[in-house]
């Protein structure tokens, strides 16, 4: 059966299954390595935001991560306690706290990236080198489309 875009429903319904799968497995992996870390996965995905966006507020920190401002409180306090990011006053507005990384959080979100990325690698070979340029490249097109809706 086709959809209204002429695309087969079951194909797409097959690359959502695979991406989905895919992404779980990347991701298990990757919590996997974070016991080498002393950090949980929550913290690594916060480590992420902030690495992104470094300077972002506790409040934009829980609404990228759907997470209530509480709990994110909570969470950037253990990461402070663990020396990964710090809170400083923001110098235009000394209401507004902002959260930045700090060396150790840096080489935490840099070596645990790194290590998932050599995992990928160490399975992608297997596409021929046209195979991995179109791929990536066909990713890199639907998720600017995506992002779009953001």
């Amino acid at each position: 059966m086709v959809d209204a875009t002429g695309i087969d429903k079951a194909s797409i319904a097959e690359i959502e299954k695979q991406l989905r799968y895919i992404s779980a497995m990347i991701k298990e992996t990757g919590r996997q390595m974070l016991i080498d870390y002393d950090i949980n996965p929550l913290q690594f995905i916060a480590l992420q935001w902030i690495s992104d966006e470094d300077g972002m507020t506790i409040g934009e920190l829980s609404q990228r991560m759907y997470l209530a401002f509480s709990t994110t409180t909570d969470l950037v306090d253990r990461m402070e306690d663990k020396e990964l990011v710090e809170r400083n006053k923001d110098q235009d507005d000394k209401r507004v706290v902002r959260i930045h990384l700090l060396p150790k959080g840096y080489e935490t979100i840099t070596s645990v990236i790194t290590k998932r990325q050599e995992y990928l690698a160490d399975h992608i070979h297997v596409l021929a080198k046209e195979e991995r340029m179109g791929f990536e490249a066909g990713l890199d097109r639907l998720f600017k489309e995506i992002k779009k809706d953001l």
